[in-house]
């Protein structure tokens, strides 16, 4: 099954539901990295303009982490310690917010040898 790349809302959550979410995306542009923090989290990454996301739920429930140039905040669930999402700012300074698509409800099948690399390590 091939993804249909039409702009859409999706709905999503951490692993036990306290962070919920809503994006909005065509799913094109997915990565994974290998920093040392992504590799060992295993996500599929989708980066979104902040505009295009809404914390519905579990605000008082992120964690932040940061780590290495400290300009990415990684907030987890304090409950199940998932990690969502991610906000920082792109290349040109725009806030954007980094999607683990994995959280997403109803996500369709992924064409594996769509989703693209981001060098973290050499980054």
């Amino acid at each position: 099954m091939e993804i249909d790349h039409t702009l859409r809302v999706y709905n999503g959550r951490c692993h036990c539901g306290a962070v919920r979410f809503t994006a909005r995306t065509d799913l094109t542009g997915m990565m994974d990295c290998n920093c040392t923090h992504c590799r060992r989290r295993g996500s599929v990454l989708q980066p979104l303009a902040a505009a295009d996301f809404e914390l519905l739920a579990g605000a008082d429930d992120l964690k932040s982490y940061r780590f290495n140039t400290e300009k990415i905040e990684h907030l987890f669930c304090r409950h199940c310690g998932i990690e969502s999402f991610a906000r920082g700012r792109d290349g040109q300074g725009n806030e954007m917010v980094m999607l683990n698509v994995n959280c997403l409800d109803d996500l369709p099948v992924i064409d594996r040898s769509t989703i693209g690399h981001w060098d973290g390590l050499g980054a």
